[in-house]
């Protein structure tokens, strides 16, 4: 009997718990949950309360990090949000208002993503969507796809390789741009084109957010039989040129990022190996993909990344 009154409660009940439930899912936070739909603390913690009746399961429990999804959470969450992509697709009108939408969007940028696209970004949003807001942090690959898939953030800009592993259906990508390596060295001492020979001899900087990120640089090497040495490896991308700088030290890192700077005894030039180039995209979660902010965020970012590569 008491599941047949579940049942019956959930035909009868508030469209707004849905929409929370949504909220929760992608917030893991009823804070941040409460914050996002302009709606109290308190207000949420109730209708969480009034779901967990309804589906007669805790929902959302506490965990590492905040809230965790229950295994009927996870199995409700897609077909939750089919649903209601079905009702904002009759109830939303057509077009939306920019300059009026007021919206905080986190995004997850690379020291060097956030050089090249942030500037001219953010000067298109102060003009065209002035209440928008952005947080931008710098997470490791993995945790950037981890914190899409948790809803901790709304997009991931940069270098992604590991969307087309298992695990990862539920990320969408855009392609930005494709981007190539070049190396930076100082050859005020020894003159002379950087060869596969001087370039293992030498000490390098590599600029990796987390320990644990690949690199395909030295994953490169290693199908060849090398290995360089790294003597010093950092988090910002801005800080590793002043390094190379009156030192033996050797920067491989994104062309865009080094061309600008081969000047003195800096000199910018093509890796002495052979290395592929890789796509520098943004990445979200298919949640995502109707919002028509998130949608008009994305193809801001599109319109910056095109600026910054002179198209």
């Amino acid at each position: 009997m008491q599941t047949m009154h579940r049942k019956n409660d959930l035909p009868s009940s508030d469209l707004n718990l849905l929409l929370v439930l949504e909220a929760l899912l992608e917030e893991r936070h009823v804070s941040r949950a409460a914050m996002r739909l302009n709606r109290s603390q308190p207000a949420v913690s109730h209708a969480l309360a009034r779901l967990r009746d309804i589906f007669g399961d805790p929902l959302l429990v506490r965990g590492e990090g905040g809230l965790q999804p229950t295994a009927r959470a996870l199995q409700l969450a897609e077909p939750l949000a089919e649903a209601l992509a079905l009702v904002r697709s009759m109830a939303d009108p057509p077009t939306f208002d920019i300059g009026r939408c007021s919206r905080h969007f986190r995004l997850s940028l690379s020291d060097y993503g956030t050089a090249i696209l942030l500037p001219p970004l953010v000067a298109r949003l102060r003009k065209a969507a002035p209440l928008i807001d952005l947080s931008v942090v710098s997470y490791g690959r993995d945790r950037a796809l981890a914190a899409l898939i948790d809803g901790e953030i709304d997009l991931a800009v940069g270098v992604y390789p590991e969307l087309a592993t298992a695990g990862r259906r539920d990320l969408r990508s855009d392609l930005l741009f494709q981007e190539t390596f070049a190396c930076l060295s100082d050859e005020s001492d020894q003159p002379g084109a950087l060869s596969i020979e001087r370039y293992l001899a030498r000490p390098h900087v590599r600029v990796t957010v987390a320990l644990e990120d690949d690199s395909e640089i030295d994953a490169a090497l290693a199908r060849l039989g090398h290995k360089r040495r790294i003597a010093i490896q950092i988090p910002h991308w801005s800080a590793a040129p002043e390094l190379v700088r009156g030192t033996d030290l050797v920067l491989t890192a994104a062309k865009r990022s080094l061309e600008t700077l081969g000047k003195g005894s800096l000199r910018c030039s093509e890796p002495p190996f052979r290395l592929a180039g890789f796509p520098f995209v943004q990445t979200w979660h298919r949640r995502r993909e109707k919002d028509a902010p998130h949608r008009w965020l994305r193809e801001e970012i599109a319109v910056a990344a095109r600026g910054s590569t002179g198209v």
